[in-house]
């Protein structure tokens, strides 16, 4: 089996996994160009899967995409549907579009997200951070479901999280900050990140007897992608400190090409078979902070997650 690690090419990985891309589906959110999304989906195309689904609020943003993937491996089907994270209402129509519109799901790439932004609450009264990053992502993931069971066993979810979870854990009984009297970005931003690991090990748990597995990982510090763009700037001299006080190591930059390694082995690599609900750092599961990995914290998060959007999953 490959060995993947902190070098380790988003390329390489397809090339060295390229059967676990032919003629598959994959669904991925926050595509576009120049941003990580983008990146995979074009590296995917390299080894010809079947159709990419690419989501995000701007097709304009993703249609350079899009036109590479078709130049790059013209069988695959390629097509765009428009999503905001932040309401639950646009997360419904885009997944009955993309529930319409293809019979199975073999990978489904959760990969966007925003950082360090102003307070703000999403329609469903939930602080922006944790209702795009995780919120958004969790309705849309659970409305996909009866697709990713149609691939027969062995489709994945991939959340894509960030070391900066560290910062927080999902504050139960004032995610919000006291409807922003005591908000400070990165914490909501570490609360968000927190979430998308327990939802990992949630769906681990919930869907194994369907064959569905799921991860969550950080890509890496990737400075090229446009994400920190949304950051308030007064945000910015708050950081350094959070990171000294957490006592977290600050990781080295990744390029682009680096920093779509470990989503994409989260997505392929079959050595992960029997590591679902893992979290990957450098394309290798690492451990993470007890909050973050407690299933009764998962629980409590599905529980509340399911609150939020008004409907019940049970698997």
């Amino acid at each position: 089996m490959a060995s993947f690690d902190f070098s380790t090419t988003g390329s390489e990985v397809v090339a060295k996994l390229s059967e676990r891309v032919f003629g598959k589906t994959f669904v991925i959110t926050g595509a576009s160009h120049g941003g990580l999304g983008g990146h995979i989906a074009l590296l995917l195309a390299a080894a010809n899967p079947a159709e990419i689904v690419l989501l995000g609020r701007s097709e304009n943003k993703a249609s350079l995409v899009m036109k590479a993937i078709r130049e790059t491996s013209p069988s695959t089907i390629v097509r765009f549907v428009k999503i905001d994270l932040m309401s639950c209402a646009s997360v419904r129509v885009a997944a009955a579009e993309i529930n319409s519109s293809i019979s199975k799901i073999d990978v489904l790439i959760n990969n966007a997200g925003i950082m360090g932004a102003k307070f703000s609450l999403t329609p469903e009264n939930v602080e922006s951070h944790l209702g795009a990053n995780h919120i958004g992502h969790f309705l849309l993931t659970n409305l996909l479901v009866p697709k990713l069971e149609a691939s027969g066993g062995g489709a994945r979810i991939v959340n894509v999280s960030s070391a900066m979870y560290q910062f927080s854990p999902v504050m139960f009984e004032d995610y919000n900050f006291s409807n922003g009297k005591t908000y400070n970005a990165w914490t909501a931003y570490g609360q968000s990140k927190t979430a998308n690991i327990l939802f990992a090990v949630a769906l681990a748990r919930k869907l194994e007897k369907m064959g569905v597995k799921s991860y969550s990982l950080h890509p890496g510090v990737i400075q090229t992608t446009g994400l920190s763009s949304g950051v308030d700037s007064a945000a910015w001299s708050i950081v350094g400190p959070m990171v000294e006080s957490k006592g977290m190591k600050i990781p080295k930059e990744k390029n682009i090409e680096q920093g779509c390694a470990t989503t994409l082995v989260a997505a392929l690599d079959p050595a992960l078979n029997d590591q679902s609900g893992s979290f990957l750092d450098d394309c290798n599961p690492q451990q993470v902070l007890e909050y973050a990995s407690d299933t009764s914290n998962a629980d409590k998060l599905w529980t509340l997650s399911e609150k939020i959007v008004g409907e019940e999953f049970c698997y």
